[in-house]
């Protein structure tokens, strides 16, 4: 099995009422944990690349991996650019051998992100790639994505056919109310998604696989590992993983995770080193952060995107 693209992925998961893990990548720790982890439970996998991994550990390097974990595991894997933000870093991933990409046009006008998104889907397709588009803008920082909740907005359901149907795209990113990054909401708050504008989107999009960015539930125990070994993270509450499951029922067909990976390898690399400060191997402090990433990502695939057994 090589790198697939996501279009039968989708087209099973809408079908049979669950999502797509879309994993976050940067080094050879989390491919190996995520990989590791959807062998086990024979489960599809998307591993997502953004502009600020491309830019630590090389294009080059993150492919090969990629390429070693498919050779080491027979899985299915769809190699996709997470926030793409022009044509230009999309062509590239393109050429570079990405089956999948995103382009970002969210931070424009509706007709000037008309006009961007089909200028990627006309070369990716002639490439045989997959395109997602975004519209609406989630708050949160994460890499190079930093919006605030005041420049944030919903996802426009009257919006999402013209969009659709002008660009081409074969997937659509949608604002419900998720957000980037570790801190989504702060304690006391309660979060909640609109399932009333992924019902509309639904309706008139029918059949067609939406994307949920900033979906990692920022899980307790990590949280409180890394503090409890010398970190000084806020308390902070994510996405709760039942309203994922909800949103995978639905027309939710990729669901995005990459916080919830930060915090199991650090987690892991602290408690290490409170428990080993005579430690110097690498070998010895990141194993513990990538045996945290697999156990996060099979709880993941299992019991909250519902995709074991379906690569």
């Amino acid at each position: 099995m090589g790198i697939v693209t996501s279009t039968e992925m989708f087209k099973n998961a809408y079908a049979g009422g669950y999502a797509i893990g879309a994993f976050n990548v940067n080094n050879m720790e989390i491919i190996q944990g995520i990989t590791e982890a959807a062998a086990e439970v024979h489960a599809p996998l998307i591993l997502q690349v953004s502009a600020g991994a491309r830019k630590y550990a090389k294009h080059v390097y993150l492919m090969k991996l990629i390429e070693a974990a498919i050779e080491d595991t027979g899985l299915p894997i769809c190699v996709h650019l997470d926030h793409g933000e022009s044509f230009e870093v999309c062509k590239s991933c393109i050429d570079g051998g990405f089956t999948s990409v995103m382009i970002d046009g969210s931070k424009h006008s509706f007709e000037e992100n008309i006009t961007l998104t089909k200028q990627v889907v006309e070369y990716a397709h002639g490439m045989g790639v997959v395109v997602e588009g975004e519209l609406g803008r989630l708050a949160g920082i994460e890499d190079n994505i930093n919006v605030s909740a005041e420049d944030s907005s919903y996802t426009r359901p009257e919006e999402v056919e013209e969009f659709v149907t002008k660009t081409g795209v074969d997937s659509l990113a949608i604002a419900i109310g998720t957000s980037h990054g570790a801190f989504k909401f702060k304690p006391g708050q309660k979060p909640q998604l609109r399932f009333d504008i992924l019902a509309e989107v639904e309706k008139r999009l029918p059949g067609f696989p939406i994307v949920l960015h900033g979906a990692s539930s920022v899980i307790p125990k990590y949280v409180d590992i890394i503090n409890a070994n010398g970190g000084h993270m806020p308390d902070a509450i994510g996405i709760p993983e039942d309203m994922l499951r909800q949103a995978a029922r639905m027309a939710v067909c990729k669901i995005n995770i990459d916080s919830d990976l930060r915090l199991a390898m650090t987690a892991g690399i602290r408690q290490h080193f409170t428990e080993h400060p005579e430690h110097f191997d690498p070998r010895q402090y990141l194993a513990p952060g990538r045996d945290n990433i697999k156990e996060l990502v099979k709880d993941k695939l299992v019991n909250v995107l519902g995709c074991d057994g379906k690569a």
